[in-house]
């Protein structure tokens, strides 16, 4: 984690988070871990002084493998909720930017961590 706009405190958890809404032939892309039992978008944390923009363009390359272009900031989600999993016992607070991905036409991926 290089820098992440997040932090924890005893058993509260904050994060600054960026997202990809990515729909290709009328399927919406989620993804799942081992430790979680969850579905979520792709993405994750904004690192200090990189911009929202380009945290998700990055994100979507290192967890999908693939180039995405942005379409539009689709909306901003404020969440608190109770972690599970990974985050069991904690007190959560996230703030993500959604952002609407240009279609590239194939739902091909190019990472061993997801399937197409």
């Amino acid at each position: 984690m290089k820098n992440d706009c997040g932090f924890t405190i005893d058993k509260e958890w904050f994060r600054y988070r960026a997202a990809a809404i990515i729909i290709e032939n009328e399927c919406v892309l989620f993804v799942k871990n081992e430790l979680d039992d969850y579905y979520y978008s792709i993405g994750g944390a904004v690192h200090i002084g990189e911009r929202a923009e380009d945290a998700v363009i990055r994100e979507v390359s290192e967890e999908a493998g693939v180039a995405y272009q942005i379409e539009k900031l689709a909306f901003i989600h404020e969440n608190f909720f109770t972690g599970s999993g990974t985050l069991g016992g904690y007190k959560c607070h996230e703030i993500a930017f959604y952002y609407l991905m240009k279609p590239r036409g194939s739902q091909a991926l190019n990472s061993n961590s997801c399937n197409s």
